[in-house]
């Protein structure tokens, strides 16, 4: 069973992003992970704005990605490039902080036109922090989720579909990793 830390790098408390993660968070978890969500909106906006790298609050966070052996790293596209409160928490993360890790990047936004921003903005940062697989990312447009009124999410099906393609290959991709982690007997 791998440990996953599912991100949410949108601002917003009523954020499509953050449910569509936690709509993630329990498919991951039905394929048997663990998963622990992050909203870095929940972080003390002076750690992040000031840049202290030796707040509690940013300590534990590295101390999450360390432990864990797969990120799911979400966030609403602004000006065609993930969020500045994402950049925020990246920019106080250790150089290599995924090193070793699986990432899955996941993006929404309101137009087609920036479905490109997880491989032209977000995807060059994983990398330059070390990711060992950063499998492929998926863009999901705000009007193919719908939040319920008891907070569910439903996708609508040009969504859902290749949703649960990525997750089932990031999903594999964590077995592989803890495969190839395993000593042999």
């Amino acid at each position: 069973m791998a440990l996953v830390l599912s991100i949410s790098g949108s601002p917003s408390p009523t954020s499509r992003t953050a449910r569509l993660l936690r709509h993630l968070d329990a498919k991951l978890a039905a394929r048997g992970h663990d998963v622990r969500p992050l909203d870095v909106r929940s972080l003390p906006s002076g750690a992040l704005t000031g840049a202290d790298v030796s707040h509690p609050a940013i300590v534990d966070v590295a101390r999450l990605i360390e432990s864990a052996d797969g990120v799911v790293i979400g966030t609403p596209v602004y000006k065609a490039a993930y969020s500045g409160l994402l950049k925020s928490l990246l920019d106080l993360l250790p150089q290599f902080a995924l090193a070793d890790k699986t990432v899955l990047p996941l993006a929404t936004g309101g137009t087609n036109a920036h479905v490109l921003a997880i491989d032209y903005a977000l995807r060059p940062v994983l990398s330059s922090m070390g990711a060992s697989h950063i499998t492929q990312g998926w863009f999901v447009l705000d009007r193919h989720i719908t939040v319920e009124q008891d907070g569910a999410v439903t996708l609508d099906p040009a969504a859902a579909g290749p949703l649960d393609q990525v997750l089932e290959q990031f999903s594999a991709a964590l077995d592989r990793a803890a495969l190839l982690a395993t000593p042999a007997a």
